[in-house]
Order: C-alpha cells, then structure tokens, then sequence
C-alpha cells in the first residue's frame, strides 16, 4: 500500500448516495480495484473487488476511514454467477456514516480466497465460519481449526452449499474422542489447566474453556463454542416463508429475540426497498428499548451476585420482574413477542396501553435510581471490579467488539446514534450515548447502569409522542435477488443481518450475527493476567447468553493435581477467594 492512502479522502457528497466518497476513494487509491458497484439503499453499497486488492482495500476503509467490520461471511452463489462469494461488511463511522460491504467473487474450481485476518483480525471468526459450512479455504488464515463444525463431522460435508444436504441429515459420527486443539499463546507445559465446560453457565451456548494458569494467574485463555448450533440459516434458507423466518428470528435468543427480528425485517424491507410507517417504527423502537431494560437489569443483577451482593442481585431481579410486566402489557407477552411482519407490526399499542406503560416507566426509573445508589456505595462492586478485565482500546479496534463491552473502552460506538436516521424511530427520540473509559468490568457494569435510564427516557417518550398513521404496510412483490443489511442495537451489543431474496418466496441467503459473536474473540484478552476468581465476573461482563452445567474441574500441573468440583462452588470462589474451594 502506497503512503498517501492513510490519508481521508474527500469527494463531493452526491444526492442520495450517502458514502459515495468511500467508493470513490478505493477508485482514487486503488485504480480497477472495483469490478462492480451496487447500492442497496441510500447509505448501503456493495463493491465488489479483484481478490488481489482485497487486503489492501479493506485495511484502508477499516484503518484509515474508521470502518469497523461486523460480519464476515460466504454465500454459494454459482447458480447465479458460477462463483462462491465472501462478504465483509463494514460499519463506516468516519466522518460519513454509512454501510459498506466488499465482495470478493470465489473460484468454484479452486475455492480459495485471501484471508484480511492477519490485517484484521476481527474477521477470524468469520473466516473460520466460512471454511467450515462452504468448504472453501482462506489463504493465509492463521488460525484453521474448525469454528461451527464438531469434531466428528465428515470432513467433506459442508452444510450451507446448496448442493451440500437436507436439513434435516444428520452424518454419521466418524471419531469418538475430541481432536479440537486448544491453543496456549502466552504460555508453557508448565502452567495448565482449567477445563471448564463444555457446558457452563457463562457462554451464549454451551462452550468449552480452558484456562492455562499458573496458580490462582490465568496466563491465557482459550475456548470452543457452537456445541448446540441450531442450523437456523439452514432451515430458513430450505424451509420457511419470509414471514415465517420473522417468526424464527424471535427465537434466535431468549432475551433479545426481538431485536433479531427487526433486524431480519429490516434486510428484506431495505432489499425491497419498503417503507414502513412511522408509527411502526417508534412501536419497533418502545419494544427495543423494552428488551434493553430487562437485559441490562438481569446482567447488573448477576454483576451484584458474582461480588457476592447477592440482595443487590434479588432487589435488581425485583425491578425486572416490572419491565417484564411492561413487555406483556404491551405485546401480550413476556417474551417472544411475535410482534414483526415485513412491512410493520402485527399490533397497535392503544391509548390505555400506553398511559399505564407511561406510569410503569416512572415507577422504575424511581426504583432503579434507589438501588443504584446501593450499589455503588457497596464496597465489594469497586474492589472486585475497577482494574479487572481490562478490554484495550488496541486489542478493541483490532476485533470489532460491539455494544457496552466497547463503549466501556472508550469507543462510540451505538448504531442506535452512528446509524440513527435508518433505525426505525431512533433519528427522532432523546437518546445520548454511553460511553466509560478504563474498559474493565465495572466500566462495562456502568455503562448498563447509564443506559438502562436512557432506555426509560425512549420508551417515555415513545409512548408519549406515538405519531398516528398505519402500522404496517402491504401490497409489495418479492423480487429474487436482492439482498441488504438489516441492524439492530441489541442489549449486548449491536445485531447484523444480511438477507438475498430467493425466486421461490423463500430467502436465497440468510445471515445472522448476533453480538455475543463478536464479542468473543476478545475475552482470551481481558482473561489474561487475572485471577481465576475473576473469570466468571470477566465472562459475565460480556454479558452473554447463558446455559448451566453441573461440574469443572481444575488442573495444576506444577502441584500435579486435580479436583472436580459443583458449578456452585467455582460462583462462590468468585464471591469469596478466602474460602477457595479450589485448593488442591
């Protein structure tokens, strides 16, 4: 890459092409880099580039002009090109904001492409991903281990190709015995292990940890997810209607599947260029900001327990149980709310509805401000949280975390604020954005902290000021082919789709992102140089999803012992190191 490309570049705005001047950078600094150019709306394009200017294309967009990747991804298109293709989206949050995705076309013959993971390693999940369900082998990817795939899955068989297999096969086993290699960075034979999983409560989905340590000092950590992948791209892609994948969306998580939903709308309502009504949109937004009030109540209840403050954790719980109560008098439901149609919403929020929702809001928000004002008057939330876990702003802007865990470390980074004005409602209510500056855990506990009363003052607001008019709009044709990028802020962190439209009322491509995704990269980093005391406090303040197991047990080769323990006992090792129940 020539010098002179770490500059900005600056080219004339153009009406209704919001990011033009990213394009035409790569144009200036990279002549017949571009082979195509196709803008899915307003503020999205897709450039499609010669895989020999990929590296350099991406680390100028990602580097120089304040990009940040948020998905990586394969799609099998040789029915429509005779090529696979490699996506990488990027959020552009420079000086213009906007969406950029680079598309690499790959060879159906040789099925390489070139890894950008040893220049930006937030694409080593995705890359992974994609050697994994399409077969194809990124070049130069220094990590090749399998990412989704198990152990004992034929090596040949690769699910997302269309070719691959039916949904509903299941292979034969071809090992008994797990081959996953794990991986010690920092350290030597002379400090391992702590196993903990493959079940454990502090995953998205039940994954397997190792802690390399030396005594009580974690040295470095590695981990396996993805034990119970539920093929839903898979089953949406071969299955369900456009509606009905609305429907599977909600059900992506447990405590944001609402959020996933909207921003599976949003993909088919960008690529179909559907305008939703207003009114839908701020009732889209009010539910948003709902889910984001009992998420982030639950993880500073959870935050409180593993401190040991366990009637901070009850009391905390206690006020959920309120927002709970919110989301059913709004949707009918506690969860799982069912409310998203391509277009709109299935249901209005009437006048009663919304006058005691208003009073619920300030009964919370009263609530809340008493037990915050606890909660950091007790001593045990700064001794066992401020310096720990500590999330770099390097190691941050190399992976792409998304969410509090980043805007702890002192980014900006909310698409609720950078990408506003094409988020639902979000362009037109009181919003503010968090941000702390010492990215360890109780930064992360904060920001929560701050945003949960920014979600009290949308939701007021919302239900104050609904606009009038229609919630949902109808009567448009599903064109194949078309594809865009659907974005939502969840509560752990910002949630990215990508649907292409199929010519069989079905999704051609369907690609779910959720945060926790990108966030876990980064958690071998801020594990390192603490205690294993500290790991579930460090593991929950990414706040992922959880699942529970029964035992863990603890390996210190130095001493050359070993001891299984309860799941109950490696929680309260947390809350007291005093009484450890890990001495050997």
């Amino acid at each position: 890459m020539t010098n002179n490309t770490s500059q900005q570049f600056h080219s004339q705005p153009q009406a209704g092409r919001i990011g033009k001047n990213y394009v035409d950078g790569v144009n200036h600094f990279f002549p017949s880099a571009i082979i195509d150019e196709e803008w899915q709306t307003e503020n999205q394009v897709t450039i499609t580039v010669k895989m020999t200017s990929l590296v350099e294309v991406m680390k100028w967009l990602y580097y120089d002009q304040g990009g940040w990747l948020t998905v990586t991804f394969g799609n099998d298109e040789r029915s429509l090109n005779g090529h696979f293709a490699v996506y990488h989206a990027l959020s552009m949050e420079g000086e213009v904001k906007s969406w950029v995705t680079v598309k690499v076309l790959v060879d159906a013959n040789s099925q390489e492409f070139i890894s950008i993971t040893p220049t930006i390693p937030a694409a080593v999940w995705g890359e992974r991903e994609i050697r994994d369900m399409y077969g194809l082998r990124p070049v130069g990817l220094p990590d090749e281990r399998r990412l989704i795939l198990p152990d004992d899955w034929p090596e040949n068989l690769h699910p997302l190709r269309k070719d691959a297999m039916d949904y509903r096969q299941r292979p034969q086993p071809t090992t008994e015995t797990e081959t996953y290699q794990f991986d010690n960075q920092l350290g030597n034979d002379s400090n391992r292990i702590v196993p903990v999983g493959p079940l454990h409560i502090t995953s998205d989905e039940p994954g397997h940890f190792r802690l390399f340590v030396d005594g009580e000092d974690i040295v470095d950590a590695d981990y396996r997810m993805f034990y119970v992948h539920r093929g839903m791209e898979k089953l949406a892609e071969t299955r369900m209607g456009y509606h009905e994948v609305a429907q599977l969306t909600d059900r992506v998580c447990g405590i944001c599947g609402f959020t996933h939903s909207v921003g599976y709308s949003n993909t088919i309502e960008n690529a179909l260029s559907v305008d939703v009504p207003f009114r839908a949109k701020m009732i889209r937004t009010v539910l948003l900001e709902v889910e984001r009030l009992h998420s982030h109540l639950l993880n500073i209840g959870l935050s409180s327990h593993f401190v040991g403050f366990d009637s901070g954790f009850m009391q905390f719980f206690r006020v959920r149980e309120k927002t709970m109560e919110l989301a059913e008098l709004l949707t009918g439901a506690r969860k799982t709310y069912g409310m998203n149609l391509i277009g709109g919403v299935r249901r209005d929020f009437l006048k009663q509805q919304r006058v005691q929702g208003i009073a619920m809001v300030k009964e919370v928000r009263q609530k809340f401000s008493e037990l915050v004002d606890v909660l950091l008057s007790t001593p045990n939330i700064g001794s066992r949280t401020e310096g720990v876990g500590i999330l770099t702003k390097q190691v941050a802007r190399d992976f792409s975390p998304v969410g509090p865990l980043i805007r702890a470390s002192g980014f900006n980074r909310d698409v609720r604020i950078v990408h506003g004005q094409s988020l639902e409602s979000y362009g037109s209510v009181p919003i503010d954005i968090q941000v702390m500056e010492n990215g360890d855990v109780f930064s992360r506990v904060m920001v929560r902290v701050r945003e949960v009363f920014e979600s009290l003052n949308v939701i007021e607001y919302g239900l104050d000021h609904l606009p009038p008019g229609a919630i949902l709009t109808e009567g448009f044709d599903y064109k194949p082919n078309k594809f865009a990028l659907g974005f939502t802020e969840a509560p752990r962190g910002e949630n990215v789709h990508w649907s292409m439209t199929g010519d069989n009322q079905k999704l051609f491509r369907w690609r779910c992102r959720a945060a926790t995704y990108a966030n876990w990269p980064t958690l071998r980093y801020m594990l390192r140089g603490n205690t294993v005391a500290d790991a579930p406090l460090i593991i929950g303040s990414l706040d992922p999803c959880y699942s529970c197991t029964d035992r863990v047990t603890i390996v210190d080769t130095k001493k050359k012992r070993s001891k299984t323990v309860p799941y109950k006992a490696i929680e309260q090792y947390s809350i007291d190191r005093k009484n450890s129940p890990f001495k050997l």
